[in-house]
């Protein structure tokens, strides 16, 4: 074997076992805030995904990059769903972003949080085709400082319904 291959093949090897053993994420998409500005109402964010098999299972998330100087306990957002036959429904929910005692959830350090939140677990799609969902915040102030990231990510189980 060449020296090349060699130097090659456990970079390789690496990037293959750190990938295996990571989530099966069929859909991720993360939108930059300034952090200065933050979220404003403005600021809605679309993800567009495509569900090819209605009898898969699917896990469905939030992912919120903030600062530690974020000034509030939990996050309210409305979540508007399209549907593949233009259907849509919208519900307000409360993202938690720290518990009672003023602790910061997820993985922090000294200056910014990641929080992974479940928004729907064992989900399943009726409809095969194009769905939409669009977020929005649903604070009463209309710039939200300290907010740097939010991402969406759809997880495909091994698991089918019924």
């Amino acid at each position: 074997m060449s020296t090349t291959i060699l130097r090659i093949l456990p970079a390789a090897l690496l990037l293959a076992l750190l990938t295996a053993c990571g989530p099966g994420y069929t859909y991720k998409k993360t939108y930059e805030l300034d952090p200065e500005q933050g979220w404003t109402y403005a600021d809605t964010l679309a993800y567009d995904f495509e569900v090819p098999d209605s009898q898969r299972i699917y896990n469905l998330y939030l992912r919120l990059n903030h600062s530690t100087a974020f000034p509030y306990q939990n996050l309210y957002v409305r979540l508007h769903t399209t549907f593949p036959n233009g259907q849509r429904i919208s519900e307000q929910v409360s993202l938690e972003l720290g518990d009672k005692a003023g602790q910061w959830l997820g993985d922090c350090n000294s200056r910014r949080c990641e929080l992974l939140i479940p928004i729907q677990q064992g989900a399943y799609f009726n409809q095969t085709g194009a769905y939409r969902l669009v977020v929005e915040q649903y604070m009463r102030a209309d710039s939200l400082p300290g907010l740097e990231a939010v991402s969406f990510l759809l997880e495909q189980t091994a698991d089918k319904r019924g």
